[in-house]
């Protein structure tokens, strides 16, 4: 049996155990005795094997030989491969470094095989950075600001929580283990609230379904404010100790009347004044946000407003009480991030940053003083950005210059894949050494590799170091194996145990904010940071309240969050998984079908500005009236023509930490 870890952009991060009989994983399992995963895993990773023994795999690599995006391909050597890639990088390099852009994400969360040899080659380099927002960042830099870090509870102890409010978070689909706690908490008599636009599995196991409209989270959080204001139910004495700024948020909070939040989220009034009352009453009361919530224009807003609700309450002085958003702030202390990521092989060069939001537009910008040089080349690795990057229409236009030359390390041919010069064979989390940090809990996580590559894949590390001792880059730190890597990335806890057992947890404290005690400067819960506004709802870019034109031709508001059993593009090529699938689907409510003439299981084509996606009706109450649901996020060559969902998602970008906005997209639907 071999320890490992899940390396999958979910806030779990499990530990599971592999059983390998003659060089082969015949079984995977979670790791009973690590807490947050208590021996089980999800649907999706439970399959994680038969990904890794997918006949699609790609083990050798590839060098293209048709057209862009055709995915045509032939097998090459890998020094052959490697010559060429280092020559072309070489060159343009020596006309301007910045022209060289890496693309990568959360394929893979672990420390190794996503932020450690890759990021020193490109530090070296000299090449363009990537502004790598398009997951979290809204909400990440806005907790940040409000609570000095992206920190929150302990998972287990939403076992002891009396309410939950599950807020803007599919939790069986997307959290499965902090469902399981809040599951037990249940079965003790606590009542669960799901505050989403749509219906989903978790809101059927709530007590109570709160449907808001897409966007509007800040005014409800400002409407549960101002009932707390005018009602006398803050806690006084927790908000003068540890809350600084309270006097303007109370101003603001005292324009949002429960009726003036209801009308802006579609609500009832009375359904505000009740959940305030339960919320301020119940102890310990806690919220589980999710990062759905900040995928919208006032996002960032609506984050520092829900992180506040517990501190008004002073829901932070019980074990249960609180909120969870990410807790990846509490491992800041312990990763040795500048020694594995070595950003002072820049020396004193400081490159642009390029948003990997607004990938779309720009692969398609000419050189300018503004920008910069054109991108020439890019590097996509831990990422499908031709599938899950908005404005999807010039993603692909942007992939298919012939001018750019394309390196893509992958373990398939992805819709990203078909566009490279080059797809190198990576490893999967069964054939290589990481460690894992987490965003749902606060234990460390090792992956210890199972099985020996198969064919000729290699693990990132190798493929960067190998690149950069044919550029050259003859630094010690290129040397360093993953070994030595590991041995690097952590400090302050011990690595012997977390070796032999496969994971360790971190001192944080109980109750982490029952006495204050914040990562601010001034260890208090903020209100307005410096150089900030006190925070307010931001209406959506597209609404009927912000583009009423535009909102006139495209009445419904789509979301796009991922479907059960896919993590992003991740799995879609899983044919067990995709058979549960069945097609890409908009949920759409009945009203909304009848009025357009739509039926249950019918091809709609869905649509505005930015383009059109077919894709199967599925005429559901599991969306409102006014409110359409795109789930997604499949490969677009596996749809009904050859596009999906980011067809229509805009690159438009969030109030806070120039995220994207998803969730802030208005279509219109028609049969066809």
């Amino acid at each position: 049996m071999v320890r490992g870890a899940c390396p999958h952009d979910c806030p779990d991060t499990c530990a599971w155990i592999a059983t390998v009989e003659r060089g082969k994983v015949i079984r995977l399992q979670g790791d009973p005795d690590h807490p947050p995963t208590h021996g089980a895993l999800c649907t999706k990773v439970s399959r994680y094997a038969e990904r890794t023994y997918h006949a699609g795999r790609v083990l050798t690599p590839l060098k293209r030989v048709g057209p862009k995006g055709a995915g045509q391909f032939v097998p090459v050597g890998w020094d052959e491969a490697l010559d060429d890639i280092a020559a072309r990088l070489r060159e343009i390099a020596s006309r301007d470094p910045e022209a060289i852009l890496p693309y990568s994400y959360a394929g893979t969360m672990g420390m190794l095989q996503s932020e450690s040899m890759d990021r020193r080659f490109f530090h070296r380099l000299g090449a363009s950075l990537l502004d790598r927002t398009i997951c979290s960042n809204a909400g990440g830099e806005a907790l940040a600001g409000t609570y000095g870090g992206k920190l929150g509870m302990h998972l287990e102890d939403y076992a002891a929580s009396r309410l939950i409010l599950i807020w803007g978070s599919n939790s069986i689909a997307s959290n499965l283990h902090f469902w399981t706690f809040a599951q037990q908490a249940k079965r003790q008599g606590a009542r669960l609230v799901c505050i989403d636009p749509r219906r989903t599995e978790t809101a059927d196991k709530c007590h109570q379904h709160i449907a808001l409209r897409p966007g509007t989270d800040g005014a409800l959080a400002l409407g549960l404010m101002h009932e707390l204001i005018t009602a006398g139910l803050l806690d006084e004495d927790y908000i003068a100790r540890h809350v600084d700024g309270f006097d303007a948020l109370r101003e603001r909070a005292l324009q949002w009347p429960a009726a003036r939040a209801a009308e802006v989220c579609g609500l009832d009034a009375a359904v505000i004044t009740a959940l305030t009352h339960e919320y301020a009453a119940t102890r310990p009361a806690a919220i589980r946000l999710n990062y759905g919530v900040q995928r919208v224009r006032g996002g960032g807003n609506a984050v520092r407003l829900i992180a506040l609700l517990p501190c008004l309450t002073g829901a932070w002085r019980e074990r249960g009480g609180g909120l969870l958003l990410s807790s990846s702030g509490w491992f800041r202390a312990f990763r040795n991030d500048a020694v594995l990521q070595r950003p002072d092989l820049l020396g004193d060069r400081r490159p642009r940053t390029i948003n990997m939001s607004t990938i779309g537009d720009d692969l398609l910008r000419d050189s300018s003083p503004a920008f910069g040089p054109r991108v020439e080349a890019i590097v996509v690795y831990n990422s499908n950005p031709v599938a899950v990057a908005p404005d999807s229409s010039k993603v692909v236009a942007g992939f298919r210059r012939e001018d750019l030359f394309t390196v893509v390390l992958e373990h398939f041919l992805t819709d990203t894949a078909d566009h490279a010069d080059y797809v190198l064979p990576a490893t999967t989390q069964l054939e290589h050494r990481d460690l894992h940090t987490a965003y749902g809990h606060t234990y460390v996580v090792a992956n210890e590799p199972a099985v020996a590559p198969l064919g000729q894949a290699r693990p990132n590390t190798q493929v960067f170091r190998d690149l950069a001792a044919r550029m050259g880059f003859d630094e010690p730190c290129f040397a360093d194996t993953d070994e030595q890597l590991a041995a690097q990335a952590l400090q302050g806890l011990d690595l012997q145990a977390l070796r032999a057992q496969g994971w360790v947890k971190l001192p944080v404290p109980d109750r982490p904010f029952a006495d204050g005690g914040f990562s601010t400067p001034n260890g208090r819960a903020q209100v307005a940071p410096p150089g900030w506004a006190v925070p307010d709802h931001l209406p959506p870019h597209e609404s009927p309240a912000s583009a009423p034109a535009l909102a006139a031709r495209y009445p419904l508001a789509m979301i796009s969050p991922p479907a059960r059993n896919f993590l992003n593009s991740t799995f879609v090529n899983v044919q067990s998984l995709r058979d549960i699938e069945g097609e890409p689907l908009l949920e759409i409510h009945p009203d909304d079908a009848a009025a357009r003439g739509i039926a249950d299981g019918s091809v709609v084509r869905v649509f505005n500005d930015r383009g059109t996606y077919r894709c199967k009706a599925a005429v559901s109450t599991r969306a409102r009236s006014g409110v359409v649901i795109g789930l997604g996020v499949w490969w677009r060559k596996l749809g009904l023509d050859g596009t999906n969902v980011n067809e229509l998602t805009s690159q438009r970008l969030t109030d806070i930490g120039r995220a994207p906005t998803f969730y802030d997209c208005l279509v219109e639907v028609q049969p066809g």
